[in-house]
């Protein structure tokens, strides 16, 4: 007689807690596997609770999406200093290295949903209302860096080289060639913001 696959211990898990912990492991069951990959017993195996459980909290699988989606950007933000909110350009984005190091499955996550929609156009609209989160924190803090008005367009080109950059150390590692390049976006800036003071 064969021993049973060993598995993961249940958990019991308060509502709150609960909750992110089940969303921490849909994130983590879709930066590994892929979105078709998540399935209520996929985060329920992960996160070492029972599959109803899942269920009971999000429902639908496209809520745990939604849900997943939205957490991920909230502790993204909370952990990229993207705002640290001083107006000084040496601040920019300081941890932006540590937070890919430390959360890899996070920006993993992120970006398998956004190659996703462009095969389920259904989730653009979530994932346009959220990147609207990174959009907006980019364009306050240039506002406090930089003199006048900061459009549409230059928060997009700086946030759209944020995200690259997060990309390449995500698959390619290289931290200090990152750290570099953020330096020299903050010497960009600087010199932008000398440029429009001097006008």
């Amino acid at each position: 007689m064969t021993e049973p696959a060993e598995r993961r211990p249940r958990k019991r898990v308060t509502y709150g807690a609960g909750r992110e912990a089940l969303l921490n492991a849909a994130v983590r069951v879709v930066a590994r596997g892929g979105l078709r990959r998540l399935t209520y017993r996929a985060v329920a195996e992960e996160a070492g609770v029972t599959h109803g459980l899942v269920v009971h909290h999000f429902g639908s699988r496209d809520a745990l999406i939604e849900e997943a989606l939205a957490h991920a950007i909230r502790t993204s933000l909370s952990s990229s200093a993207l705002e640290p909110g001083t107006g000084k350009t040496e601040d920019f984005s300081v941890g932006l290295t540590e937070m890919v190091e430390s959360g890899p499955d996070l920006q993993s996550f992120q970006y398998e949903l956004l190659i996703e929609a462009r095969r389920r156009p259904e989730l653009l609209t979530h994932l346009r209302a959220l990147y609207e989160e990174y959009f907006e924190a980019t364009r306050r803090e240039l506002t406090q860096m930089l003199p006048g008005p900061v459009d549409e367009g230059l928060s997009r080109m700086v946030f759209a080289t944020l995200e690259g950059l997060v990309l390449h150390q995500l698959v390619f590692g290289e931290r200090e060639i990152i750290e570099d390049a953020l330096e020299e976006l903050r010497g960009v800036l600087r010199l932008l913001a000398r440029e429009r003071d001097a006008h």
